[in-house]
């Protein structure tokens, strides 16, 4: 009774994001009850790994009782303090020190937002403002990768280069300009690594010469694409779009809001390649998603531009909840527990994951395996020569989606027939191979609908 209570409530009530609101009206909610470790359980009783570690997020795995008690101590201690007036508390005091320490190069100055949605609208107005210091306020443009994903305010949402986001929105505006993307699997230039560095190059480039060199501002980019498909750029790739912005004289800007925290292995992704970007963005895996809570890196440059353009006066740039006190407790414990074994672990799982999914790619369905520590997607074709995706009747981000949850594994099915896999760095041996079985018994199940059988023939 209490759970079709709450499915009625929720029918009624509560609005949920990136939804067909008509289709969940009709489906209902599937409430999720309690998690532990890498395993959640729904209303029902029903065990799954969340190999999606909730939205990319859950990095530390659920139920670490010294992240409830850092949250429970901050509360009692002190549950709120803004950070306007001059004020501040120190959790975040601390967080911010400790963050600086560990990110890239200059990157010295942290900003807290509440999300990566709110961090990448403060990148812009960072930006604008840095431009406006340096007496340049004509470079307002700004270049973001198609497939790439920047959040859903609204002038993330037109940084971001997914359809879903901009039908009905009116966005992107006209200063948001795309290039094409590295995807391998499906790039024009075919898959050779050197081919796709040189055409996002020149992509980069003439876009700028485009927009014109006066008039460019910044490059957006995450290091893996999330949203877009988990789309992994070949080595080099990024080192390459930071030199040319660098010598094209627009900011770089490193989205790792899914990629930091551990997820392709270091604390943060452009360790990979020594890439120190003008401005970076986090959030996510900074508190391990237990509580809200987003991140801005200024590097030296960006930072002092900005303080001496504005001089005496004051920045107009705020949130009510920025550092806030509880959040910031939470991300230094979650910060304590990744160094203290769970990036560790993360590198060990993230290898047994990627060597897993690679197996199942003699599977009928399964065209490309792609991925990078513990971030990761296999995409499903129904012919491996044309790379043809599963015919849209298939429906795989419901139909593969709810086969999947009822084998006990939670995972990212997209609507193209890409499924991402993102399982908190916690995940032992048993629950990474847990994944793999229970995923080919998802596609095996899937190669027995009538639409996919037809599609094959």
């Amino acid at each position: 009774m209490l759970s079709n209570s709450l499915v009625e409530l929720d029918r009624a009530h509560l609005v949920h994001p990136v939804a067909s609101y008509r289709g969940h009206e009709r489906a209902g909610v599937r409430v999720l009850k309690s998690a532990k470790g890498a395993t959640v359980t729904d209303a029902t009783g029903h065990q799954m790994i969340d190999g999606f570690a909730g939205l990319w997020c859950v990095n530390a795995g659920y139920g670490h009782e010294s992240i409830v008690e850092a949250a429970a101590r901050q509360m009692r201690e002190l549950p709120y303090a803004t950070g306007y007036f001059s004020l501040g508390s120190e959790p975040a005091i601390r967080l911010a020190a400790e963050l600086a320490d560990r990110a890239p190069g200059d990157l010295n100055h942290v900003y807290f937002t509440l999300g990566g949605s709110d961090a990448i609208d403060s990148t812009i107005r960072f930006i604008r403002y840095y431009y406006h210091s340096l007496g340049k306020p004509a470079k307002d443009q700004f270049i973001s990768l198609e497939q790439g994903y920047h959040g859903s305010s609204t002038v993330g949402a037109g940084l971001t280069a997914l359809p879903i986001f901009h039908a009905g929105f009116g966005v992107p505006l006209d200063w948001q300009h795309k290039i094409p993307t590295h995807y391998a699997y499906r790039n024009p230039v075919g898959s050779d690594p050197q081919a796709i560095i040189a055409a996002s190059v020149a992509a980069l480039r003439a876009k700028v010469e485009e927009i014109g060199a006066d008039r460019a501002a910044a490059f957006y980019v995450e290091p893996i694409q999330g949203s877009g498909g988990v789309l992994v750029p070949p080595p080099g790739w990024m080192k390459a779009m930071r030199d040319v912005c660098t010598e094209l004289d627009i900011l770089f800007v490193a989205d790792e809001v899914i990629t930091g925290f551990g997820r392709t292995g270091p604390l943060f992704a452009c360790s990979d390649e020594d890439i120190v970007p003008d401005l970076m963005t986090t959030a996510k895996g900074l508190t391990s998603g237990y509580v809200p809570m987003g991140a801005v890196f200024l590097s030296e440059r960006v930072y002092q531009t900005i303080a001496d353009g504005a001089g005496s006066a004051a920045i107009g740039h705020g949130y009510t909840y920025s550092a806030h006190p509880v959040s910031a407790a939470v991300g230094l414990e979650v910060l304590r527990l990744y160094e203290n074994g769970l990036l560790e672990n993360g590198v060990k799982a993230g290898a047994r994951l990627m060597a897993g999914l690679h197996k199942l790619a003699a599977h009928p369905l399964v065209g490309d395996v792609r991925g990078r520590g513990m971030l990761a997607a296999i995409e499903l074709v129904v012919d491996k020569e044309r790379k043809t995706p599963l015919p849209a009747a298939a429906d795989p981000s419901r139909r593969i989606f709810d086969r999947a949850w009822d084998n006990g594994l939670v995972i990212r099915a997209f609507g193209n027939g890409v499924l991402g896999y993102a399982p908190p760095l916690c995940c032992t041996d048993a629950e990474i191979d847990a994944i793999i079985d229970r995923t080919r018994r998802t596609l095996d199940q899937t190669l027995e609908d009538p639409d996919v059988r037809a599609a094959l023939a």
